[in-house]
């Protein structure tokens, strides 16, 4: 499920989405899921989207795409724009901790939230 450091960088290079699931914070009436996404824009350039979602969901509704945003600021997430998919991917290693062996294809991080899930129900 989660890619090898070249099976990412391929990924990256043909334009396709890829996600990582940063983590959680629990606070005391409710818990905020974290996670990212890198997609290739139409002009060329990539973007990082970094999203605080509240977490509405349970076994029976994963799609973690439909949680409301923690900042009604940022209903679409932080979004970074850049030239190269390098600079994409490193902003995500050094802003958000993440690393090459936690992502994920697009599309699949309600795998990764079914996992949280069934560690901590």
């Amino acid at each position: 499920m989660y890619l090898k450091k070249e099976q990412l960088l391929t990924l990256l290079k043909l334009g396709k989405p890829v996600e990582q699931w940063i983590g959680f914070v629990d606070e005391k009436e409710y818990t905020v899921l974290k996670w990212l996404r890198i997609d290739k824009e139409r002009n060329g350039e990539y973007s990082v989207s970094y999203f605080e979602v509240y977490d509405e969901g349970n076994i029976d509704f994963l799609d973690i795409y439909e949680f409301s945003s923690f900042d009604p600021d940022e209903p679409y997430g932080l979004i970074s724009t850049f030239s190269a998919y390098e600079e994409a991917l490193n902003y995500c290693l050094t802003q958000y901790g993440c690393s090459y062996e936690g992502f994920i294809n697009g599309g699949m991080i309600q795998e990764e939230y079914k996992k949280y899930l069934d560690q901590n129900i």
